[in-house]
């Protein structure tokens, strides 16, 4: 049977403890921000004696060197300038105001400039001949790996080692689908709606008909994706197939944004880990908050003490 399959049953417990014995960690992150609360993770687990490789374009914004791990670079078709661009022209169409429709056309323009560069990094990594040898030879116990582009989950296939997934999740909570969790449309609002879980008939519709959007969606942001995995591992591929091989799916939901839903066994909630460690209050802190404190009344009564004299 497939080796993600047999891990599956006791990898979470073992991974969360950092294993029961010291391992080979091969790590195949996003670039940005999800890799900052990765990296969270990959340092505790160098901290508890994994040895980590994690795989790294030569261009790149936040995967930098680090006593941590050891970082494999590779060769990419575009220049620091592309990426810096391309991220620039991101975050400034992100925070445009567009109204439902529209919501989802703008979003899925300003996605798909980046994941076409990040095809292009995907596929110069597949076909580095040098870098897929090495990985071969490395013989990694398990590959961890942001799934949001698909290009871990492929090299874990080839690899034929169990996947650790870790992420924020896909573009309208497509892992659901691919997982194939019970969705049902009437309860669970679809992205960018703005439904909330209590909906009146023509909601329920309107969302029947964005669910069916989301499937379209899937296909047209990872078909090519698709292409290059049937080249890579010589035989057809269905790209949500070798998702469902992931062993344990880390989900970093924040559920002031979720709603309740059914979830398979294997996806673990881990929101928390967002989230800072508390710190100990200054002494000098209370001192303060007593002075402005008794500032602030003194102030509430001189004002009530005014408005009643007039």
């Amino acid at each position: 049977s497939h080796p993600q399959r047999q891990w599956s049953s006791m990898g979470s417990q073992d991974f969360s403890l950092g294993f029961v014995e010291s391992g080979r960690l091969l790590v195949v992150p996003q670039e940005g921000s999800h890799w900052l609360s990765m990296r969270t993770v990959v340092e505790k687990l160098s901290e508890k004696g994994h040895e980590i490789v994690v795989l790294a374009p030569e261009v790149n914004l936040l995967l930098k060197e680090s006593k941590h791990y050891t970082r494999k670079r590779y060769a990419v078709p575009y220049t620091q300038e592309d990426l810096d661009q391309s991220f620039s022209k991101f975050a400034k169409n992100l925070f445009h105001e567009v109204s439902f429709p529209y919501t989802i056309l703008a979003e899925y323009r300003n996605v798909m400039d980046l994941i076409n560069m990040y095809f292009h990094n995907c596929d110069s990594l597949l076909k580095n001949r040098e870098i897929i040898q090495y990985l071969e030879e490395s013989k990694f116990d398990v590959l961890f790996t942001d799934p949001a582009l698909p290009c871990g989950v492929i090299l874990a296939e080839r690899l034929s080692i169990p996947s650790v997934y870790f992420f924020r999740g896909f573009p309208c909570s497509l892992e659901h689908a691919i997982c194939k969790s019970p969705n049902p449309v009437s309860y669970i609002p679809r992205c960018y709606t703005r439904h909330t879980d209590h909906m009146t008939f023509t909601q329920r519709v309107l969302n029947l008909f964005v669910n069916y959007l989301e499937t379209s969606l899937f296909k047209d942001l990872y078909t090519k994706y698709q292409d290059i995995a049937s080249q890579f591992l010589q035989r057809d591929v269905h790209l949500p197939t070798l998702y469902r091989n992931g062993s344990i799916w880390l989900l970093r939901y924040d559920f002031v944004f979720e709603y309740p839903r059914p979830v398979m066994p294997n996806m673990v909630f881990i929101g928390g880990i967002n989230c800072e460690e508390g710190k100990n209050v200054p002494q000098v802190c209370p001192l303060i908050l007593f002075c402005v404190g008794t500032l602030y009344f003194e102030i509430l009564f001189s004002v009530k003490k005014a408005v009643g004299e007039q």
